[in-house]
């Protein structure tokens, strides 16, 4: 007994009923435009103007329900009143046969609602006049067996009680039917899932993407910086304008690092930030310098019409190279890094060689890694779909070597 009571003391249900209504008196300014047919055929009976008027009448209100507009706003009032889980509709166009879902849900709201408010409303006023008396005329209803009249004593109380919680379970009833209706009409269609699913993989594409960048940008400044700090350190006293030039490459690293968090940090809240920091290849000699800055000898060799190389395929090399450097800051063992970049008619080549062991200023345990810095770049590679080859070249050397394809535009 209290199961079935407990759906008449929810708000929710009565939220839902206010949603139905809502719907139901939101055709109201079509109607006019439904009766001029039959205003129009006067010589008709009067049941076949009614009827007229209601075929046009539940045509325009499926026509309101074409436009896309029209479904986003009664997902998020169905989300928000009926309180079902329902996904933003996809960007994609949906196929024809799926944008008649939401004509023919407007059909049964407006049919739902009306039918609810009529019915509810009529038992909500007898409810609450039967026992006052309020109506001035003889009025006689009949209920389960029992008469009563108005302010006829305790049978119209009674009455009147039943006629409220009929109201109750009206407004209850209309509110399932609704939630029952919403997920096949409102929902998703077959299409659609595979379309939100499609914008799910390139969010989390993007995301994934955007922690690569955050890794390579942090991990590279953090790098530099604890070396540079290092140096300035050691010669603060004998030198004290390379100490001072190591402080400004650690602020200029550092302000660098925070633009690449503000970023991504407000990317991945889903907020709006600053434009993305797009460093590409041309950025190169920005970050020899501060590599120069941090006490590292840097030789590049760049070959080929680098300018030529831009879009995606220039970002990603520069964050190759700059994790290359980085893991030749951490692990290198002094001596000079070289660096090379070579544009081809086929490809873009990239190659970074350092000595091993610990340089000077390293110590164990300085760098600590996430030991994902080769499985990043890897990854990274094979989307570009690229070769990549690092370990020993030699007794004293390592090498990291990556070729990516080349596409020249017009």
């Amino acid at each position: 007994m209290f199961r079935g009571i407990r759906p008449l003391l929810r708000g929710s249900t009565y939220a839902g009923m206010l949603f139905a209504v809502l719907g139901a008196f939101a055709s109201l300014p079509l109607l006019p435009f439904a009766m001029l047919p039959a205003l129009g055929w006067r010589s008709a009976p009067y049941g076949v103007q009614a009827a007229v008027t209601l075929l046009v009448w539940a045509a325009l209100i499926g026509a309101v329900g074409l436009a896309r507009t029209t479904r986003r706003g009664l997902v998020a009032a169905a989300r928000r009143l009926l309180r079902v889980a329902l996904p933003d509709p996809a960007a994609a166009p949906a196929p024809a046969a799926d944008r008649l879902r939401t004509p023919l849900w407007l059909l049964l709201h407006v049919a739902i609602g009306w039918t609810g408010a009529l019915v509810g409303g009529l038992l909500l006023l007898l409810g609450v006049t039967l026992p006052g008396g309020w109506l001035d005329a003889e009025l006689e209803l009949s209920l389960f067996g029992r008469s009563a009249r108005p302010g006829d004593g305790w049978a119209s109380w009674a009455v009147g009680l039943a006629c409220l919680l009929l109201a109750a379970a009206v407004c209850a009833a209309v509110t399932s039917a609704l939630r029952r209706l919403a997920p096949g009409l409102l929902g998703p269609s077959s299409a659609e899932r595979l379309a939100l699913a499609a914008e799910r993989e390139r969010a989390l594409a993007e995301r994934n993407r955007l922690a690569h960048e955050l890794h390579d940008s942090i991990g590279h400044t953090l790098t530099a910086t604890t070396i540079q700090a290092a140096v300035a350190g050691e010669v603060l006293a004998a030198d004290p304008v390379a100490a001072r030039a190591a402080l400004r490459s650690i602020e200029e690293s550092a302000r660098s690092a925070l633009e690449d968090l503000d970023y991504v940090l407000g990317a991945l809240r889903e907020q709006e930030s600053e434009t993305a920091p797009a460093r590409t290849l041309a950025d190169l000699p920005e970050l020899f310098d501060r590599l120069r800055h941090a006490g590292a000898a840097v030789e590049p060799d760049l070959t080929g019409d680098l300018a030529r190389v831009q879009g995606t395929l220039s970002r990603a090399a520069y964050r190759i190279l700059q994790e290359g450097l980085t893991n030749a800051l951490r692990h290198g063992a002094g001596g000079p890094v070289q660096v090379r970049v070579a544009a081809t008619p086929d490809s873009l080549e990239l190659g970074v060689v350092n000595r091993t062991g610990a340089g000077p200023g390293h110590s164990p345990g300085a760098f600590p890694t996430s030991g994902h810095g080769l499985t990043g770049l890897a990854e990274r590679v094979r989307l570009l779909h690229g070769e990549m080859e690092s370990g020993a070249a030699g007794p004293h050397h390592w090498r990291l070597a990556v070729r990516l394809p080349v596409r020249w535009s017009a």
